[in-house]
């Protein structure tokens, strides 16, 4: 392949990862086309979005970028995934492709790249556990709910005692 190609190839994914800061490399060689594109209408369900790339490509359009440590120590070609709805969601689906499905035994992930730090595999893993923004989003409202809800419990608690007691003694004359 031709410098000149290399470099416009270069240019093409550094357009497309514009504004992306966080994503994941898998590895999607040995695949069949079938395969391939089952996953990748699945991926495009949850809004996530896969390319395949050279590794060498890859970090030449992300140098300097927050993304090219993603590419560290990487041969061959892989796939870039990013996307979802924050990054933890995108971890959860990769790892959950990476173990459960059989439809895509030869997904597997590679690393990646968080806040500018590189990602292991094993770090891709552990990121998976966290909870993701809804999760995140339901337990902030709830935390917020609570003192409110304590609150109204507490100020209604003894009018509606007094209003039986009332009606207690209504009853007995």
């Amino acid at each position: 392949m031709s410098k000149f190609v290399k470099e416009m190839m270069a240019r093409d994914l550094s357009d497309r990862l514009q504004g992306v800061e966080d994503c994941l490399v898998v590895n999607v060689i040995g695949m069949n086309s079938g395969s391939t594109a089952g996953l990748r209408k699945h991926l495009r369900d949850k809004n996530i979005r896969m390319m395949v790339v050279k590794n060498s490509v890859a970090r030449r359009a992300c140098e300097g970028s927050s993304l090219a440590p993603a590419f560290e120590g990487l041969d061959g070609s892989s796939a870039v995934v990013w996307g979802a709805q924050d990054f933890v969601s995108l971890a959860k689906e990769v790892v959950n492709l990476d173990k459960n499905s059989a439809d895509f035994d030869k997904f597997q992930a590679r690393g990646g790249v968080l806040d500018g730090e590189q990602l292991t595999p094993d770090r891709i893993k552990e990121i998976s556990k966290w909870p993701s923004r809804e999760e995140q989003l339901s337990l902030l409202v709830g935390q917020l709910l609570s003192p409110g809800a304590q609150l109204a419990s507490q100020l209604l608690g003894p009018g509606g005692a007094l209003a039986s007691q009332i009606k207690q003694i209504a009853d007995k004359e």
